[in-house]
């Protein structure tokens, strides 16, 4: 296989996976460990991707969100394991605070209707699917931002402002060691920021192609949420472990 060939065939799983290693490339691209390395080398110099221990992960735009659609098209099924894990941590009786995202989604039917329970959401999506299994929901108002369904804004902090949460379920763009928990959007991360400072208990519900990535826009340090994760980064768990808990998906 020629090198433009083998670099295209890595663009192109990047796209599909976000991350890939060595291992992943060597039999299909039929090259060598020390091949792979130098196509990756030469694709982090043109600034198409970037390195990372054992291979490579996809070159983030930091102000980029991708719409719904396409975020439910990728990890569909680690996003479902991770959302029936995060639904049955819902106490009965208590009040949620949804946030708008893929994963957040998922938990909606795994969600018990015999509860009790009183959600709040700023999601048009997240309060349909409420609604429709008779879970009570309040949705907040304000500017609908297209791309992820999410209400925001000035109207919609005033608000959010008004209550209390005994648990919060957020997604985030990025959970970083030293950038903490980011997203692109400045406007959805102060509904995100506003609503952990407001629940007793912070849930981040994320894959795990989101760990060590930063967008953006701070939210907040690690140690204020729990991450529900369907694996655990290899390189760096324990430091993770370090800044906040961890619930991987069994």
């Amino acid at each position: 296989m020629l090198t433009e060939e083998r670099h295209q065939h890595i663009l192109e799983r990047l796209e599909e996976n976000d991350i890939v290693t060595i291992n992943d490339l060597m039999t299909p691209l039929e090259a060598s460990e020390s091949t792979i390395r130098r196509d990756l080398q030469n694709l982090e110099n043109q600034g198409l991707l970037v390195r990372i221990h054992g291979g490579a992960k996809k070159l983030q735009r930091l102000n980029f969100e991708a719409p719904m659609s396409e975020k439910a098209e990728k990890f569909h099924l680690e996003k479902k394991q991770i959302a029936k894990k995060a639904a049955h941590l819902i106490t009965k009786e208590n009040v949620i605070y949804l946030d708008a995202g893929t994963t957040t989604l998922a938990m909606i039917p795994y969600i018990s209707t015999q509860d009790n329970i009183q959600v709040v959401t700023n999601s048009v999506k997240h309060a349909t699917l409420l609604v429709e299994r008779n879970i009570k929901t309040i949705i907040l108002g304000g500017s609908i931002k297209l791309s992820t369904h999410a209400a925001l804004g000035s109207f919609t902090i005033k608000q959010l402002e008004q209550f209390r949460f005994d648990q919060a379920f957020l997604g985030m763009n990025g959970a970083h060691l030293k950038a903490g928990f980011t997203t692109p959007d400045p406007e959805e991360a102060a509904i995100k920021k506003l609503a952990m400072s407001q629940s007793q208990q912070n849930y981040v519900v994320m894959d795990h192609s989101k760990f060590q990535q930063v967008t953006f826009t701070h939210v907040a340090p690690l140690k204020t949420a729990t991450i529900i994760t369907d694996s655990l980064p290899k390189d760096n768990s324990r430091q993770f472990q370090s800044q906040t808990k961890l619930m991987e998906v069994k």
